[in-house]
C-alpha cells in the first residue's frame, strides 16, 4: 500500500474506534488533560499524518516545543504490540519498560487543550476513563476496553508494518524533516534512532476468553475495512 492508501485505512480504523468509544458513562471531556502525558507512543504512519497537519496548518512552532522538551524523561517502548503478542504466544517474558506518568505532561498541551486533536494518534484516542482522573488520580478503564484497544493497536501497526513505532516526541521530530517524510512515502525508511523500533505485521491476535464477546464485533469491523484500489 502507498501512503495515501494507508492513511485512508487508518481513517477507517479511527472511525471504528470512535464508534466503539461512544458511551454515555465516560468522564472524559474538554479541558480534561490529566491523562495527557509525554509517554504517548505512535507509529510512523500516525506521525506522518500529524506532521503534515502541523505543517499545512501553519503550526510548525509545535516542533520547536517538542525539541525544547526533548531532553526530558519519557517512555521509550522496547517492543511493539504485535511483537508483544508473539512473545505471549510463545510463553516468553516481554522486556521490562519504564513508564511513569510523573515524567510530565504532553509537550503539545496548551491551556489543557490539544492543538492537534483532530489528528491525535490512537494512543490518545483510546485512553478513556469512567471517572474523572483529576479527582481520583487514576483512570478507570474496563479490562475489556483495554483488550479491544490492543486489537486496534495491532491493526494500526499491521498497516504500518514497514514503518516504526516510538514515543510521540521521537517520531514527530523525525517526521519534521521533509526528506524523512519523503523517504517514508517512498517506503525507504532507514532506522534513524535506537529509540524507534521496527513494526511487525499481525501474526496472532491475542484475546482472552472473557473478553471475546466484546472484541469480536470490533474485530469483524476491522476485518471488513475496504482497502482503496482493491
Amino acid at each position: 500500500m502507498n501512503t495515501d492508501t494507508k492513511l485512508a485505512v487508518l481513517d477507517q480504523i479511527y472511525k471504528i474506534c470512535d464508534d466503539f468509544a461512544e458511551t454515555p458513562d465516560l468522564a472524559c471531556q474538554r479541558y480534561c488533560a490529566a491523562c495527557c502525558t509525554r509517554n504517548v507512543t505512535l507509529t510512523t504512519l500516525e506521525g506522518y499524518r500529524i506532521a503534515e497537519h502541523i505543517i499545512s496548518n501553519g503550526k510548525s512552532d509545535l516542533f520547536a516545543k517538542l525539541e525544547n522538551e526533548s531532553d526530558k524523561k519519557r517512555f521509550h517502548p522496547l517492543t511493539t504490540t504485535n511483537r508483544l503478542a508473539v512473545l505471549c504466544m510463545e510463553g516468553k517474558e516481554p522486556p521490562e519498560e519504564e513508564n511513569d506518568a510523573s515524567f510530565g505532561s504532553c509537550p503539545f498541551l496548551t491551556d489543557d487543550e490539544c492543538p492537534v486533536y483532530p489528528v491525535r494518534p490512537f494512543g490518545c484516542r483510546c485512553f478513556v476513563s469512567k471517572q474523572d482522573c483529576r479527582e481520583t488520580g487514576f483512570a478507570d478503564v474496563e479490562p475489556s476496553v483495554i483488550a479491544v484497544n490492543n486489537v486496534f493497536l495491532q491493526y494500526i501497526e499491521h498497516v504500518d508494518a514497514q514503518g516504526y513505532s516510538g514515543n510521540l516526541t521521537d517520531i514527530l521530530l523525525f517526521m519534521e524533516s521533509e526528506d524523512n517524510r519523503q523517504s517514508y512515502m517512498n517506503s525507504d525508511l532507514k532506522r534513524i534512532s535506537e529509540r524507534l523500533i521496527q513494526n511487525s505485521p499481525i501474526k496472532v491476535v491475542l484475546v482472552s476468553p472473557e473478553h471475546r464477546d466484546r472484541v469480536e464485533p470490533v474485530l469483524k469491523s476491522l476485518q471488513s475495512i475496504k482497502v482503496p484500489g482493491n
